[in-house]
């Protein structure tokens, strides 16, 4: 989640060109010859990671969006996350997530400047009073998304959360006074758990949305204290990897009693070499051997636990030789245990890159454009391509800041956004982003359940990087590409287990001049891959 050290990086973006996108020498101004026609090679029958979806986050502003905005603004904002409706034109409406993150608050808003936390954006609302008793009105904001995500044909729901309700916590706070431990009193574990799975009850039984996932713990490897002024940034709790397993073992034994279909999803480490290395000797680390190998805190014999390893792709992107390597890492670590997959559930700019990379050189300063949306866009690529994630997840949908790290942007109409008191609170602008669509070059088209392709013959020199899907159901087969370079690349498809249905395929296309725009079909023997976007290919296969 949102860190607040960040770590620099001198290697120059020729080092993504070389290594993930490669040279850009190609001419685009002559008709190519047969000769320099790339292929792409796929079989139908060699399968990789079944997906499981794309989502974003609904923290923290959906709160304030969803509880005081109007109610056009309000449904235009839901549109283009979750809409999977088509224009005249058959454009996509909207990114058509699959994956919605219901953020489940500890409290802090209803202390308000006595949380400690400064920004009122980032404190949240509880479910449970202090008292004990439940208030089912509260998170009104979060909840209108919910609906309006169910509404919209959204297929998986997961709550997750950051930090035990105050009134369960060492320090009334929703952030910790100590480092290493969960910020939870003595014997209050179980009703922790209790407040939970009582939450995701009601909320399903309220709202008739049924939650697929429950994430407990969030980036326990950082600390979570405030600063030298005595305020945090936001809600946060560590823990260890011992704290993690005892609260999981609860969680699963009080979801199994209520008879709840909800799978408890575990991990969402800060970085994801936390996840397969021993990295500072906290016991807050190597947790796939942790939860899945031959340790007393296995948790894939519980009832209840997805055989999934979550983390968070923060600080591990730069320089590109470094985001190849921490995948293959992972990769090579999760092939040692049979059947688990990996989820990537977190992200957004946070690293300095150099302002050749992107605008504003890191996470501060929005951009709208390309750039952002290119780099994005080749993490997502190596995550799926490298490190096999079956699901990709950005950190927030929604952005009020001068940051990148929003899908669709708020502001007052006069600047780039602000974090000042009261700011876009009840009414503002919104803006999509070429971040969002690009991101919808996967998620509108890669749904739940369809499988990862093997593309045989990828060459990296190529510059070009290529992922391909196939929906069994519908019969059809989808190829997602990032061309980062300044010039078109040609290619022709070869594809072995079927036939395309009238050799074709139907391009919707994300560049500077265009959101995830359909074009006219492509022949499959020789298509254009243009220069500086992201294109999703969909084609019909017998």
């Amino acid at each position: 989640m949102r860190i607040l050290k960040i770590i620099s990086a001198s290697t120059l973006f020729t080092g993504l060109l070389l290594i993930a996108s490669c040279s850009s020498k190609m001419n685009s101004k002559s008709e190519p010859t047969l000769s320099n026609i790339a292929e792409i090679k796929i079989d139908l029958n060699q399968e990789l990671q079944t997906m499981d979806g794309f989502g974003a986050s609904d923290a923290w502003r959906c709160q304030m969006v969803g509880k005081n905005w109007p109610l056009e603004k309000r449904n235009g904002i839901a549109d283009l996350l979750f809409s999977k409706e088509v224009d005249k034109d058959g454009n996509p409406k909207g990114i058509g997530l699959s994956i919605w993150r219901f953020y489940l608050g500890a409290g802090s808003a209803e202390q308000g400047l006595n949380s400690g936390i400064a920004d009122e954006w980032r404190r949240s609302e509880c479910f449970q009073n202090p008292d004990g008793s439940y208030d089912w009105t509260k998170q009104a904001g979060q909840r209108w998304f919910l609906q309006a995500a169910k509404s919209r044909g959204v297929e998986k729901f997961l709550a997750f959360t950051i930090s035990p309700p105050v009134q369960m916590t060492l320090n009334g706070k929703a952030f910790s006074p100590q480092k290493l431990n969960m910020n939870i009193k003595k014997g209050m574990l179980p009703n922790y758990a209790d407040f939970l799975v009582e939450t995701i009850d009601n909320l399903q039984r309220n709202e008739g949305i049924t939650f697929d996932y429950l994430s407990p713990i969030n980036e326990p490897q950082w600390d979570w204290m405030a600063g030298k002024n005595g305020l945090a940034s936001q809600e946060g709790t560590p823990a260890t990897n011992q704290e993690m397993f005892n609260f999981t073992k609860l969680l699963s034994e009080r979801i199994h009693s209520k008879s709840l279909k909800t799978e408890i999803v575990l991990g969402e480490a800060a970085i994801i070499n936390y996840l397969y290395e021993n990295v500072n000797d906290e016991s807050r680390d190597d947790q796939i051997n942790t939860f899945f190998g031959s340790s007393s805190t296995n948790i894939s014999q519980l009832p209840h636990v997805k055989k999934v390893i979550t983390g968070h792709s923060y600080f591990s992107i730069w320089p590109v030789k470094d985001q190849i390597s921490y995948r293959e890492k992972l990769s090579s670590r999760l092939k040692q245990i049979d059947n688990l997959k990996y989820w990537q559930t977190e992200y957004s700019i946070l690293e300095q890159l150099g302002e050749d990379v992107i605008p504003g050189s890191s996470g501060h300063q929005r951009d709208l454009g390309m750039k952002t949306a290119l780099f994005a866009a080749q993490i997502i690529h190596n995550d799926i391509a490298v490190a096999n994630a079956s699901s990709w997840q950005w950190w927030t949908a929604l952005s009020r800041a001068d940051f990148k790290d929003g899908l669709i942007y708020l502001d007052d109409g006069t600047n780039n956004g602000s974090m000042i008191d009261g700011y876009c609170k009840n009414d503002g602008f919104y803006h999509d982003s070429k971040l969002l669509w690009a991101f919808g070059n996967y998620s509108r088209f890669v749904r739940p359940g369809m499988i990862r392709l093997q593309i045989e013959n990828q060459k990296v020199e190529d510059g070009i990087l290529l992922t391909a899907y196939k929906d069994v159901a519908n019969k059809k087969v989808v190829i997602v590409a990032v061309n980062n370079n300044d010039s078109m690349k040609r290619y022709k498809l070869n594809l072995s287990g079927s036939v395309l249905i009238k050799k074709a395929l139907t391009p919707y296309t994300t560049s500077e001049t265009m959101s995830l725009k359909k074009g006219t079909d492509v022949t499959a023997t020789s298509f254009e891959i243009p220069a500086r976007a992201v294109v999703t290919y969909v084609g019909i296969y017998k």
